[in-house]
């Protein structure tokens, strides 16, 4: 198929993931608060798209991942917001810097490996469905442990301030509450929208038919 052709397919396909992103944002079905930390399944679209349309397009997801949660914490702020977003003071504790690092790195980084573990996996003869399913939930866990190591390298102290217990017990109940929740979510929907859309994404000359 024309190269140019593909490229358009996926620019507007591009456009609906963002789309959806943005609607998830805007709505309790993106971010879910629990206490001090919001369970999200923001991160769905963004693997997604890393695993369909490549790196470029992961990471522009995460992007707007990222962009989404600054502006959350901007303008609907908890008591740890000064952790996504350099504008906001909480407590005494003003967001800076690290602030844009937590929020979009981890984020981009996401969707940017989301690609590769699959790519990876597919090259050991993996099934799409397989590899997309492996990848999204060692990808969820990356991204927590990014965000949450983040957290503690920059606002440790802070962070178990306004939390309220130390960061380390913060980290454990994340990784153990909504954390597992995360991880077994993706694995379920990203390796059933894959083989939802095989079909569709094979007329479209994304990859090549399996046997």
């Amino acid at each position: 198929m024309n190269r140019k052709k593909i490229r358009l397919q996926k620019l507007t396909l591009a456009a609906f993931f963002v789309a959806i992103e943005i609607l998830m944002a805007v709505t309790p079905i993106g971010y879910i608060p629990v206490g001090a930390i919001n369970i999200t399944t923001m991160h769905l679209p963004v693997i997604l798209a890393g695993i369909i349309l490549g790196p470029a397009y992961g990471m522009l997801m995460g992007f707007v991942f990222g962009l989404t949660s600054m502006l959350k914490a901007t303008f609907a702020p908890n008591i740890t917001s000064f952790c996504f977003s350099p504008f906001i003071t909480v407590g005494g504790v003003h967001g800076n810097f690290a602030s844009l690092f937590i929020a979009f790195v981890p984020r981009m980084t996401l969707g940017v490996l989301s690609f590769y573990i699959y790519l990876a996996l597919r090259r050991m003869n993996r099934s799409r469905v397989t590899a997309s399913a492996v990848s999204a939930g060692a990808n969820t866990l990356i991204h927590t442990l990014f965000v949450m190591g983040s957290i503690w390298l920059f606002f440790g102290q802070q962070y178990a301030n306004a939390a309220g217990i130390g960061v380390g017990a913060v980290i454990l109940t994340v990784l153990t509450s909504n954390g597992i929740l995360e991880i077994i979510l993706a694995s379920i929907v990203i390796p059933a929208l894959v083989r939802a859309l095989k079909p569709t994404l094979e007329r479209m000359g994304f990859y090549e038919r399996e046997a």
